[in-house]
């Protein structure tokens, strides 16, 4: 507030690995000097952690209200097993709980930058259309908020139709309005692959639960239960069943960032281990 004093210590969650004196954020052109940070700010106190770390704080101290039912079994948090995260917003955070006796060990990783898999004709116009300008396309480069431009005009180009270029803003807009047919197309594509990647995550963590986080993923929390989601997350083969058993969540905390980072720097950033908030059961 202003008029008053700053304050001597801060949590601050990057959008990239916090390992090392200089950090490079994934998906803007900033750097940070972790060694002369607190100096820089003039702080007594400061630490830095995954921004995604931060959102898992948030996620295993939030409210069962702050949780809502996407799919699945309709159940609370498992106190022993694995809970997968993943976040789409400008590109896509991937981390997982470790859920032992009711105690939570957050594990950063880089997930939202393993390789897209299509599995249709659809999919791969949209793989070949960002392998054009990326070259490698990770899943982030498709599963994030500015992906639904490329989408949009992939089915457009599909149907022979010629659509004004727009903001991703714009098109997110439109799309969950309802009112334009190949928005609405493409918001269904999102989601089905979405489900797709989210699901091929779990598998590969092991996971027993999945919570669905992110800024897109809020902007989502009253269409996905309702959209392609599902059909993307089971669509498994011989593993379907699992997925289909397995309880997924969106966190509907409108700032888990801030909220986790807060509780990140209460407990300190060097104990991986947490006592959960007393719904998490």
């Amino acid at each position: 507030t202003v008029g008053k004093p700053l304050p001597r210590a801060a949590a601050i969650a990057v959008a990239c690995p916090t390992d090392g004196p200089l950090l490079q954020l994934t998906n803007v052109a900033w750097t940070i000097r972790t060694d002369t940070l607190a100096q820089d700010l003039d702080l007594d106190r400061v630490i830095i952690l995954y921004d995604f770390v931060a959102v898992c704080h948030a996620a295993v101290n939030a409210p069962p209200q702050q949780l809502k039912h996407v799919c699945g079994p309709d159940v609370a948090l498992p106190l022993n097993g694995v809970v997968t995260v993943v976040g789409p917003g400008t590109g896509l955070g991937v981390a997982q709980i470790v859920m032992a006796e009711g105690s939570a060990r957050i594990i950063p990783t880089e997930g939202g930058h393993i390789g897209f898999a299509p599995i249709d004709d659809i999919d791969d116009a949209i793989l070949e259309r960002l392998r054009t300008r990326h070259g490698r396309v990770s899943v982030e480069r498709i599963v994030s908020g500015p992906s639904l431009v490329d989408i949009y005009e992939v089915l457009a180009q599909r149907r022979g139709i010629d659509v004004q270029s727009m903001t991703d803003k714009a098109l997110w807009l439109l799309a969950l309005g309802g009112s334009d047919d190949i928005a609405t197309a493409a918001l269904e594509r999102f989601c089905a692959i979405l489900g797709a990647v989210a699901g091929d995550i779990a598998l590969a963590q092991g996971a027993n639960a999945l919570l669905i986080a992110g800024g897109v993923g809020l902007r989502l929390a009253d269409h996905v239960a309702h959209s392609s989601f599902r059909s993307g997350l089971i669509n498994k083969g011989r593993f379907r069943a699992r997925l289909e058993s397995m309880p997924v969540k969106l966190i509907t905390n409108p700032q888990p960032g801030l909220f986790g980072a807060a509780l990140a720097f209460a407990e300190s950033d060097r104990c991986p281990f947490r006592k959960p908030h007393p719904a998490i059961s």
